[in-house]
């Protein structure tokens, strides 16, 4: 691993400003190499998985990762271009300008949930700012390792792309490597560790982590549309999503109406669970019975357990949904995030209510509103701070390239996509060039008469 490091470095050394022609190789080749290992991709995922919806796999991991890299390839020329900024007037005629330069070696740690997306992606922006890339890639799915670690093989030079697999171990020496910049995706209680090893080589991190993310459904919202849209986005990879909706706050004068609402929603999206091939299992027995120990939490200390769906039972590491009533902050279930196909219920009076719930808790990575009313809206989004929004609709904020995507708190700290991803990785170099004729020498000792004139002068223009 140190090696691999050491030769992506040295590699850097040689070559600190790539071209264009060879960002953009670099770059055509991970398109290429995206779509001639899709339908192993599909089997991979889905064997780690023990069930793996096709579907699932070939829009979150495939089609989004397409579309960032076919974005990035249209608009990577201007990127590249050094930015004129304006110049203080007693500067001129000198001028001013950000050149962005690539930072050198950048490691990518990625999880599990959409194992080629989340490793790829940012890799992408980081090849894209003319870094060089280690991937340390998750554990829990070793079958999409193993492809994904041969696939960049046959088409990259480890010294411009690899990847280093293996267990925790692993990861923990990774990410005390002294990169110039460190991007992980995790839990929040992984991040921290992460962070620290990060700051022993004074390395710079890109976080993206998770935590519970609202949605909130207010009083003049439809349930018939809102509903169908929140299960789809809180039952996608069976709630193994980062940005899921991680609970609900809703208006009491919809209370009575929403459980039937629920189950109709789930039903029409998966008619069954056992033989649905739509509907993922859950990644592993051991995160499985992480959610079955959850739901039992909360059933023994009160809840009300709402099966979403007629089919019960767990098959193929299938767990069923379930929505939650009658929740309290006792419950595990409402300490940590839920990353499955459960969903806790609570009702709210007035909406400063449900935002007052939001802010005192941990900053959300994504927050969800459901209604009508502009005002309502407007004081959701001016009460609240979370990593990103989808208005009357879930997930979709985070399939957009002109969108930044990244978290706030305890839910992340820097983002990516798009032009966002290219200036993470990148230094934006101030450059300024002074003119042959400068003003500046009236600044310089001996001071006197002149002196005193520009500083008037800069008083004078600060005032205006």
């Amino acid at each position: 691993m140190r090696g691999l490091f050491d030769r992506q470095r040295a590699a850097f050394e040689r070559e600190r400003h790539p071209s264009l022609a060879v960002r953009r190789d670099r770059l055509q080749r991970l398109l290429a190499m995206t779509d001639a290992i899709a339908p192993r991709m599909v089997k991979a995922i889905g064997a780690d998985f023990g069930h793996r919806s096709a579907h699932v796999t070939r829009m979150a991991d495939q089609l989004v990762v397409r579309a960032g890299i076919d974005h990035t390839l249209r608009h990577l020329a201007r990127w590249m271009k050094p930015r004129r900024v304006s110049t203080p007037f007693v500067l001129l005629p000198g001028h001013s300008r950000l050149q962005p330069q690539a930072l050198g070696v950048v490691g990518v740690v990625s999880p599990w949930n959409y194992p080629y997306q989340l490793a790829i992606a940012p890799a992408a922006s980081a090849l894209a700012a003319g870094n060089r890339v280690l991937i340390k890639p998750s554990e829990a799915t070793p079958r999409f390792s193993e492809l994904l670690q041969l696939a960049v093989a046959e088409r990259f030079d480890a010294d411009e792309l690899a990847l280093v697999t293996g267990d925790d171990e692993v990861g923990s020496a990774f990410v005390e490597l002294p990169f110039d910049h460190l991007l992980f995706t995790g839990s929040t209680a992984v991040g921290r560790k992460v962070a620290l090893a990060a700051a022993a080589n004074l390395t710079p991190v890109t976080l993206e982590l998770g935590g519970k993310s609202p949605a909130i459904l207010n009083a003049d919202c439809d349930l018939d549309v809102a509903v169908p849209r929140l299960m789809a986005g809180k039952l996608l990879n069976t709630g193994q999503t980062c940005i899921a909706p991680d609970y609900l706050l809703v208006h009491r004068s919809l209370m009575a109406r929403l459980p039937d609402a629920l189950r109709a929603a789930t039903r029409k999206l998966y008619p069954t669970l056992a033989d649905n091939p739509d509907y993922t299992s859950i990644v592993n027995s051991r995160h499985l019975a992480r959610l079955q120990g959850l739901l039992d939490d909360a059933r023994v200390k009160g809840a009300t357990v709402l099966p979403l769906h007629d089919e019960t039972a767990v098959v193929q590491g299938k767990l069923p949904p379930y929505a939650l009533f009658e929740v309290d902050d006792r419950m595990q279930v409402m300490q940590e995030e839920i990353f499955g196909p459960l969903l806790p219920v609570l009702p709210f009076d007035d909406l400063d209510a449900a935002i007052d719930h939001v802010n005192r808790r941990d900053r959300p990575l994504a927050l969800y509103w459901f209604g009508h009313s502009t005002a309502d809206r407007e004081r959701v989004l001016a009460g609240t701070v979370s990593g990103g929004v989808t208005i009357n609709d879930c997930l979709w904020h985070v399939a957009q390239e002109e969108l930044p995507f990244g978290g706030v708190g305890a839910s992340g700290q820097g983002s990516y996509h798009g032009e966002a991803g290219f200036r993470t990785f990148s230094h934006d170099k101030p450059v300024f060039v002074q003119s042959r004729w400068a003003g500046t020498a009236l600044m310089a000792s001996p001071y006197g008469r002149g002196f005193e004139s520009v500083a008037r002068l800069l008083r004078w223009i600060g005032a205006r």
